[in-house]
């Protein structure tokens, strides 16, 4: 379920249309669909969005869902902490995924207008981190893991998150950049479609290879998604 709303401007969003603006339910609204789903179901990811920041809707929604004998995920940047904090001592969510923003994207995710949050993020997702590895080792939460969108600029800070993180479940997401459109000096079709092959070529995300070559330099076990593949597992004990 995707919660409109995040602070956040990643270039890669999937979900760029639903970081802003009004779609307004009440959260009693939801929970008759989240009703009707449960034959089907056995549980509910809660992403966005960034949904930790409808603090108030989300614990209600997470709360309902588990009244109903539900899973509840929670799929979050992690720059929410104190909302984290109320789930896991609420026992309202049984999985929280962190999408770890890395710091080359400073100039997509860190716009002039929010300078001070550059410095509220790192803080808050380290807080976050911290909450929900300590609720995994009390047993309050059943499953917890870092996501990294994996581009050829940001390897550089995948180290420096796994070696910050070396017993939290690591996950290495291939990214999928955003292709920019073709600008309006063409004069031919001919020059388009040059234009766009060479766009297609410069945007091209990392192979599977490339991603398996990242994971052997962390010396851990990574698992690894990409569309053409899925998920896998990268065993690095495979290769002693």
């Amino acid at each position: 379920m995707f919660l409109r709303g995040c602070p956040l401007r990643c270039s890669y969003c999937q979900n760029e249309a639903i970081q802003t603006g009004e779609d307004l339910r009440d959260t009693e609204e939801i929970t008759d669909m989240i009703r009707t789903s449960v034959p089907f179901i056995s549980g509910v990811m809660f992403s966005g969005g960034e949904p930790a920041a409808q603090k108030n809707a989300l614990v209600a929604l997470a709360r309902n869902a588990k009244e109903m004998g539900l899973l509840v995920g929670i799929q979050t940047s992690g720059l929410f902490s104190d909302t984290l904090d109320l789930l896991i001592r609420e026992r309202l969510a049984d999985k929280i995924a962190i999408d770890y923003k890395t710091r080359w994207e400073e100039p997509g995710v860190w716009e002039p207008e929010c300078a001070l949050l550059r410095g509220k993020y790192e803080k808050n997702i380290r807080k976050s981190i911290a909450l929900c590895k300590q609720a995994t080792a009390d047993g309050r939460l059943a499953e917890f893991e870092i996501v990294i969108t994996v581009f050829r600029e940001n390897e550089q800070y995948i180290r420096k998150i796994s070696d910050e993180n070396p017993d939290i479940p690591l996950v290495l997401q291939q990214g999928e950049y955003k292709i920019p459109m073709v600008t309006g000096d063409v004069v031919n079709m001919t020059e388009y479609i040059s234009r766009k092959q060479n766009l297609i070529q410069q945007y091209t995300p990392m192979t599977l290879e490339d991603i398996r070559k990242i994971a052997e330099t962390l010396k851990r076990d990574v698992r690894i998604r990409t569309r053409q593949a899925g998920e896998i597992l990268y065993n690095r004990r495979f290769l002693l």
